[in-house]
């Protein structure tokens, strides 16, 4: 590449850890190349202290790295791809998607407890519809709190605001080397993953061959089918209002598993269903279960949801 590769990222130490982990890489394959990490400040950062339903939820965390790269002020963006709406700008694309990291949720919970010894009553953080609606069918004596914040600033939370544990992402405490604080990894069976979670996005302007070619070594075949099935799932429910859905997809093989659900706001109706099909049809497997799943009731969950944003 001729001149400086730059990419651009949130500044969040999470995100900063993600973009220098890909740097590196890059490093690694192209050592002559230049590279500079711009970091920007989204809507979703200058926004903290709101909760993501009350301010739209999805591309809060992308919308000012977009159009930097639409003016051509990056070559290339790294993001968490659970950030990620279900569509890009029509100039942009999700060039490159590394290989997954731990999709699951994890709980960081005051003394170490697992979900079933926590107390009745007990007060778990989490700023995630998704999380907050699975864990009350999981554990209906608990109480969700809505938190917002960096990875670290929900940890200090525990002790801040008195709260019995929180429930993050797993991929960003592996990726910030603090497993040692997780009490419990939890199963995709227990609590269905946001859709893209553990996995990194990077997202190029579709006219940019010259940063494609430079990073496409970093594209991993069964992250990508797997993730382009959860994300065909997530645009048949499309944008707007905070919807609480999930969806997991598991490559085996020469198939796709995939696993998704929708409930309402206060998780009185939860619509769970599964579905498989061959890997290279990935996107009509999540385009089917999905439209299983408002078949089944989503679409009253949607029509009320939407109606009130």
């Amino acid at each position: 590449m001729k001149g400086t590769l730059r990419i651009g990222t949130r500044g969040s130490a999470l995100a900063l850890t993600q973009t220098n982990w890909v740097v590196e890489k890059i490093r690694a394959k192209h050592p002559g190349v230049k590279i500079e990490i711009s970091t920007i400040k989204t809507t979703g950062d200058k926004l903290q202290d709101v909760a993501l339903t009350k301010i739209g939820g999805k591309g809060l965390f992308v919308k000012e790295i977009e159009e930097a790269l639409l003016r051509g002020e990056i070559h290339a963006a790294v993001h968490s791809l659970k950030d990620m709406p279900a569509e890009t700008p029509g100039e942009l694309e999700i060039g490159v998607v590394p290989e997954r990291e731990d999709p699951r949720d994890v709980l960081i919970s005051r003394g170490n407890r697992k979900l079933g010894e926590l107390p009745r009553g007990a007060k778990i953080g989490t700023g995630s519809l998704r999380r907050g609606i699975q864990l009350t069918k999981l554990i209906p004596y608990v109480q969700v709190v809505p938190i917002r914040g960096n990875l670290d600033t929900r940890i200090k939370k525990i002790e801040r605001e008195g709260l019995d544990g929180i429930i993050v992402a797993a991929a960003g405490v592996r990726r910030m080397g603090w497993t040692d604080r997780v009490s419990q990894f939890i199963s995709v069976d227990q609590i269905i993953p946001a859709i893209g979670q553990g996995a990194l996005a990077m997202e190029m302007r579709k006219s940019d061959g010259e940063t494609w070619e430079l990073l496409r070594f970093l594209n991993h075949e069964d992250s990508c089918i797997e993730v382009g099935a959860e994300r065909a799932f997530l645009r048949v429910f499309g944008g707007g209002c905070q919807l609480p859905i999930a969806a997991h997809g598991r490559r085996k093989g020469d198939g796709i598993s995939l696993v998704g659900l929708v409930g309402n706001l206060d998780g009185s109706v939860i619509i769970r269903e599964e579905a498989s099909g061959p890997a290279a049809e990935c996107e009509a497997v999540g385009k089917g279960l999905a439209e299983r799943l408002l078949s089944k009731g989503g679409q009253e969950i949607m029509d009320a949801i939407y109606g009130k944003c």
